[in-house]
């Protein structure tokens, strides 16, 4: 498969109305989109996909309605947060390889002149940027997912418990996937500033996410038993 001709200006479908295999071959070949960033955040929404499927296997079960109500409330907001975040990922599977094509469009801009080299310049920081907050806007989703699956993975069909957890490693993947794309785009951002915070940024939610994913893990495992 070449990349170009499913997602260049040949092919207008999206990377998410892709069947699997076809997502797959596509990623394998030699273009060099969609690749890590897009995977990133299709790891969110697969793990955003498999915690909606233990609240689905949950709610209106024995179990489930016999909790305290405030508890069926925060696990009802949990999940809520959850199918809006597997929307905002599903969407950054696809802008992640925009950004990256934009970025390409920019490189092969003319530079012959003094005026193409700065309009040049201008349109590779721009790209650039865009290239590092898609990934970052992946990164504070799945961190987000994160924050999301606790009370679904203790309250949760027992019997599906797994599935929490592995969308906890998935929404980790994700997180951690996105934060390498950043990093790789950091050094063609001029602005000093701005690369200090997503530095910063990255770095929090690596920490924060991951001890939010031993806790879910944690949860699981001894329902597990």
């Amino acid at each position: 498969y070449n990349k170009i001709s499913w997602y260049g200006s040949d092919f207008m479908g999206l990377l998410m109305d892709m069947t699997l295999r076809d997502y797959s071959d596509v990623l394998a070949s030699s273009e060099p989109a969609p690749g890590g960033g897009s995977t990133a955040a299709l790891s969110g929404v697969l793990g955003a996909a498999l915690t909606m499927m233990v609240v689905n296997l949950s709610v209106g079960k024995k179990n489930y309605e016999s909790l305290d109500e405030h508890i069926k409330a925060e696990f009802m907001k949990e999940a809520e947060n959850v199918k809006a975040l597997q929307q905002e990922l599903s969407g950054l599977v696809d802008e992640d390889t925009k950004a990256f094509n934009k970025f390409m469009e920019a490189m092969k801009l003319p530079k012959d002149t003094e005026g193409q080299k700065q309009l040049r310049a201008e349109k590779m920081q721009e790209a650039s940027l865009y290239a590092l907050q898609v990934p970052l806007k992946t990164a504070e989703c799945c961190f987000r997912l994160l924050e999301n699956q606790g009370n679904i993975a203790r309250y949760g069909n027992k019997n599906a418990v797994s599935d929490v957890g592995v969308g906890a490693l998935m929404s980790l993947s994700g997180l951690e996937g996105a934060i390498l794309n950043v990093n790789i785009n950091l050094p063609g951002i001029a602005d000093e500033a701005v690369r200090s915070e997503a530095h910063d940024k990255c770095r929090r939610l690596s920490v924060e996410g991951r001890k939010l994913h031993k806790e879910i893990l944690d949860i699981v495992n001894l329902r597990i038993g």
